[in-house]
């Protein structure tokens, strides 16, 4: 294998190789998400229209949100530094989601009262600031203001705990590490059987599955940290040079099966449990493929432009849907033929509002203060002392800091 990275929580000193493959895919998770709730807009009059989309679309969000959960724990481990400490690590998370979080939140919150008419409700608010929403297992504290930030709030717990198990999951034996693999897929299988002993049993009718399911299976961050951790020990899979099962093409066709036939599987499991395993040996042999220079349609440069941008366009799609269809017709439904053009115009509105957001807010703010100043001045004193070393980056004209496929 070529350009073999560092072992995560090894603290060798070989910097870990670029994945451009899986910051092309952040692309495709966002879109997935944009789609499945474009679902519930409702834009289509025409009711065989209507089914084709659903049956399209409907597995689309869990399935992207599932994916941005493995992926985390798989980068952030790939791309740990030999020299870091947890304040340093914490640093950089905060300033990579918490500005946008809060501005989206401010502008949901400002939507919510002056355009939709709804009171502000304190306490919950508070919550979303905190990132605390998911802990609650009431659906309206965590659906509120801009309800897509709930994954943020497991996302906190994550990166609060990412310290500690990367220094746990190095401590696996390479040859131990799909046994370690298979415990976690085995822990997220049970999960919801786990949830039907909750008390509040209420249908939520749109997706077939019970409130107190819906907290525990999808939701509560504590459950979810399962997905972050498979992510952490595929991720020492790969680096450790261990045996994938599947190539990169087998894992894409795997996945899009599994994307297919999920729906046909009890609520509680195709929610995440069901494609877990798929998404997960696809994040792996894409890795893979990236390490050994083998392109991939995601590594294209235009694929991991617009992976740069899936942060800001999962925050902000949900406000872009809603929002915009109110701005072209409250409530309405169209032909087939007007609801795809809406559906265009609003993903291209979308996409226009992430790239701003991205460019005007995200890039500058990590870039002044993702890396502490005496960090920054120890690095341009090292580079100095080393003189010009080449570096190549695929796909990019940009630091190689700035350009690490992290996400939220």
């Amino acid at each position: 294998m070529t350009d073999r990275p560092k072992r995560p929580g090894s603290g060798t000193a070989e910097a870990p190789s670029r994945l451009p493959a899986l910051t092309g895919m952040r692309f495709v998770a966002a879109a997935l998400v944009f789609f499945f709730h474009a679902n519930y807009q409702g834009f289509f009059a025409d009711p065989d229209s209507a089914s084709v989309f659903e049956s399209a679309v409907y597995q689309g969000g869990w399935t992207g949100v599932g994916f941005f959960f493995i992926l985390s724990g798989f980068v952030l481990a790939w791309s740990a530094r030999a020299d870091d400490t947890a304040p340093a690590f914490l640093r950089r998370r905060f300033f990579k989601i918490y500005p946008l979080h809060l501005l989206t939140f401010v502008v949901a919150a400002v939507l919510l009262v002056q355009v939709a008419g709804m009171p502000f409700d304190g306490g919950t608010a508070l919550l979303q600031v905190l990132l605390l929403q998911s802990w609650s297992p009431d659906i309206f504290v965590r659906g509120s203001f801009n309800g897509v930030a709930w994954s943020l709030s497991c996302e906190l717990l994550f990166y609060a705990l990412f310290p500690l198990l990367l220094r746990l999951i190095s401590r696996i034996r390479p040859e131990r590490l799909w046994a370690a693999a298979g415990a976690v897929v085995a822990l997220v299988f049970a999960v919801p059987f786990l949830a039907r002993f909750l008390p509040d049993q209420s249908p939520i009718p749109m997706v077939d599955i019970s409130s107190a399911e819906m907290w525990f299976v999808y939701q509560f961050p504590a459950t979810r940290l399962l997905d972050f951790v498979f992510g952490i020990i595929l991720a020492r899979i790969v680096a450790e040079g261990r045996r994938l099962p599947l190539g990169f093409g087998s894992a894409l066709l795997l996945t899009v099966a599994a994307y297919v036939v999920a729906p046909y599987f009890p609520p509680s499991h195709h929610l995440v449990a069901v494609m877990l395993v798929p998404l997960g040996l696809l994040i792996a042999a894409a890795a893979r493929a990236d390490t050994e220079g083998r392109r991939t349609w995601f590594s294209d440069r235009g694929m991991v432009r617009l992976g740069e941008v899936s942060f800001a366009l999962y925050l902000t799609h949900q406000l872009v849907l809603g929002y915009g269809h109110r701005l072209l017709g409250f409530g309405e439904s169209w032909g087939t033929l007007r609801a795809v053009g809406t559906l265009a115009l609003l993903f291209a509105a979308t996409l226009l509002v992430s790239w701003l957001l991205f460019t005007l807010v995200e890039r500058p703010v990590m870039r002044r203060f993702g890396t502490s100043r005496r960090r920054a001045v120890r690095v341009a004193q090292a580079m100095q002392a080393a003189g010009p070393v080449p570096v190549r980056i695929v796909g990019s004209a940009e630091p190689a800091e700035e350009r690490r496929p992290s996400l939220v």
